[in-house]
């Protein structure tokens, strides 16, 4: 039997796909990672390029199948490895809850902070993804005011795309500092997996940074 690693991850240390890091720690399964240093301009040379024309990471390579977007790669993922527990079966009641929290994200979540960051007026009500930023945030700070993870009790990979999304969020100001996101983040990123990726993002950056003085 092959050892080799069937996943092949396109990372750049403090970007979106640090989530992605994370969620492949938790896993526990073997992957190769192929870090990009996008301060140098990497993402955009052909070789990524070929893997994701938009240039951006997240990126995985599973055997021969290019998987782009970070919710498609986290359900992906989740889905691949079942003994890992991350993901609720299709025949799971929980199966539905969980597809609607990742989605939320990149359907409310994303646009809704990024009109934030960007003070972009946002579309009528009938017209934005989201509604309104205040009423997207109310729906996740009520959610996780209901258990200690977005599916009640249990811990999915759900959880590590949003608590990674919310310490962003809080970090850059775009997300009140609600106590019950505060927790959330807090415990979600003192787990090992969580703490493994973040020394290894400030190794990564560090290193980034020195190859761009010393060229």
């Amino acid at each position: 039997m092959s050892t080799q690693p069937s996943i092949s991850f396109f990372h750049s240390p403090h970007t979106r796909s640090s989530s992605t890091f994370i969620l492949l720690e938790e896993l526990g399964v073997p992957y190769e990672l192929r870090v990009l240093n996008m301060k140098a301009g990497e993402q955009r040379q052909p070789a990524f390029l070929a893997v994701n024309p938009l240039g951006k990471v997240p990126a995985i390579l599973d055997g021969d199948t290019v998987v782009t977007e970070q919710v498609a790669i986290f359900i992906h993922l989740a889905d691949r490895f079942p003994q890992a527990g991350l993901a609720p079966s299709l025949a799971d009641p929980l199966r539905g809850a969980y597809l609607r929290w990742m989605v939320f994200y990149a359907a409310c979540y994303e646009p809704a902070l990024v009109d934030r960051f960007m003070q972009r007026e946002p579309a009528s009500h009938m017209n934005t993804p989201y509604g309104s930023f205040d009423a997207m945030i109310g729906v996740i700070e009520a959610q996780l005011r209901q258990g200690r993870y977005l599916l009640g009790d249990t811990m999915s990979a759900a959880d590590i795309l949003w608590a990674s999304a919310l310490g962003w969020g809080i970090a850059f100001g775009g997300v009140p500092p609600l106590p019950v996101f505060v927790e959330y983040v807090e415990r979600l990123g003192a787990r090992p997996a969580a703490k493994r990726v973040e020394e290894r993002d400030k190794a990564l950056v560090a290193a980034h940074e020195a190859a761009l003085a010393a060229a």
